[in-house]
């Protein structure tokens, strides 16, 4: 039988920079969620990894491809993977490292070994050990510290990429500091989702403005989504290019989604959920 694996999407709700370690590595302080949206794994190919989808054209399956890297970790490169790729490649929201993170957890499923160490994992990519956990994290450090959420209030987000690659390394070296103020030490309760948003708009994301310097189309996409009826924040998430408008109710978001996708039919847009924390052992 063919087994199967999610790669949801990953949001950084807010990305705070607050330090930056001797060996060039950032730390960085992140409120982080998952969608309904994703890719796709499973064990359908015959041998190697096929990739398909919409977004699937001209990226390698080759060596180099972090499904294929983490199929190497697993000793399980002799194990066939397909990939249904639909959410945008370098685009902030975990796309590669989301794909990498199912890799893992769906050959530790067929396979029955254990995954690899921390500092494998993190080898392959800073989000990868939380696009691991897949559940709603606090993430510190350059990506190892991850404190799981209770659950959040109900929100819907709409996802807006102009198609347009920003190089992470590069928005890194353009950020003016990196010794940023972090999210408190403990994160307060949100009752409903008007206070997770009030506490939200207190947040930032750090890496949005040298984001934006080098892709000015951030900006337009960032107010495009302020502009929607009932988006109660706009917002760049990981490195960008990749934005969200936050909506109250699905129904809001489902319009402005439509709506922006009207005005702007060559950008990428999409309306979604968010996936639930996971139920506590």
């Amino acid at each position: 039988m063919t087994a199967q694996e999610h790669a949801p999407a990953k949001v950084n709700l807010s990305l705070h920079v607050t330090g930056r370690r001797k060996d060039g590595y950032h730390l960085l302080d992140s409120l982080v969620v998952f969608t309904d949206s994703g890719d796709m794994l499973d064990t359908a190919a015959p041998a190697g990894l096929e990739i398909s989808g919409p977004e699937g054209v001209g990226l390698s399956a080759g060596p180099d491809n972090l499904v294929t890297r983490a199929a190497h970790l697993m000793g399980a490169q002799d194990i066939g993977l397909h990939l249904h790729k639909v959410l945008p490649v370098a685009s902030g929201i975990g796309g590669g490292s989301a794909d990498a993170a199912a890799a893992l957890r769906l050959l530790a499923r067929v396979t029955g070994r254990p995954l690899p160490p921390m500092a494998d994992i993190l080898a392959l990519g800073a989000d990868v050990p939380v696009c691991l956990a897949g559940t709603p994290c606090r993430m510190r450090g350059v990506g190892e510290g991850l404190t799981p959420l209770p659950p959040l209030p109900p929100f819907w987000l709409v996802l807006v990429n102009p198609r347009v690659h920003v190089s992470t390394p590069q928005v890194f070296r353009a950020l003016a500091r990196a010794d940023g103020r972090a999210m408190t030490d403990t994160l307060p309760a949100w009752p409903d989702t008007a206070s997770l948003i009030a506490w939200l708009r207190a947040q930032r994301n750090d890496l949005e403005a040298p984001a934006r310097a080098l892709a000015p189309v951030i900006s337009q996409v960032l107010r495009v989504l302020d502009a929607q009826q009932d988006c109660a924040l706009a917002r760049m998430s990981g490195s960008g290019a990749t934005c969200f408008g936050m909506f109250a109710t699905e129904m809001a978001a489902q319009a402005a989604a439509t709506r922006v996708q009207s005005l702007h039919p060559e950008w990428w847009v999409t309306a979604t959920g968010i996936r639930p924390a996971a139920p506590v052992s």
